[in-house]
């Protein structure tokens, strides 16, 4: 152990710098994804619970593929598959690729959490805002969604966990984050165990907080309930 340790002798200092700020970029990478996926997903869940048989379908199969697919494999669709298949518009940066790669895949399953939680609810209740002359969409936003943001809320919370750990995949299109510049120490110390040991650290000091967040928001909702 102590041997390991002084691996770390002339390098720990700047890892510690260049590992911080490569950690505020993943960050901000799983934020904007999430930003993203929760959009996408209250999009598709909505059109999940349509009348609209179309949209239903679409939704449908919108969630069934994007499910059943590897996020690794969207990255690559987005990153090189399509740039290479002549759709030269389509050349993005990496850290959009990135963004979009888990946005889509996680609009998928967030799509599942956001249907769950409004189907939840007793039918009773749109019915209810419909005899009192709401519109169905006014009735849904002001009647139905806050309602199910309770139910929620949770799952989501849990799944910015996974999210933050999943940003790791992201390394394999060189979008900046912190798995890219632990290969990058790595490579250049020839010192793969002390770096990717430090990386796992970060990532943890990273999820505690959002843990314990989604461990207080499911006791406090469950608690409402």
């Amino acid at each position: 152990m102590i041997e390991f340790l002084r691996g770390y002798e002339g390098y720990l200092g700047e890892w510690l710098v260049e590992m911080s700020i490569a950690s505020l970029r993943t960050l901000e990478l799983m934020l904007v994804a999430f930003g993203l996926a929760c959009a996408i997903g209250m999009v598709v869940a909505l059109l999940r619970v349509s009348r609209f048989a179309p949209f239903s379908a679409f939704a449908k199969v919108y969630i069934g593929f994007f499910r059943g697919v590897p996020v690794l494999v969207i990255l690559y669709w987005i990153y090189y598959a399509l740039p290479e298949m002549g759709y030269e518009v389509l050349v993005i940066s990496s850290y959009t690729a990135a963004v979009l790669g888990l946005g889509i895949h996680g609009g998928a399953f967030l799509a599942e959490v956001f249907r769950s939680g409004i189907e939840s609810l007793h039918r009773g209740q749109m019915e209810a805002a419909l005899s009192l002359g709401m519109t169905p969409a006014s009735a849904m936003t002001y009647i139905i969604l806050p309602q199910a943001i309770r139910v929620v809320v949770p799952p989501i919370a849990n799944y910015a966990v996974g999210l933050l750990k999943e940003t790791a995949l992201c390394s394999i299109i060189a979008a900046p984050e912190l798995m890219l510049r632990a290969k990058d120490l790595a490579s250049s110390s020839f010192l793969p165990m002390h770096a990717f040991v430090l990386a796992a650290v970060f990532y943890y000091v990273m999820s505690f907080p959002l843990m314990r967040a989604a461990e207080y928001l499911e006791v406090s909702m469950g608690r409402g309930r």
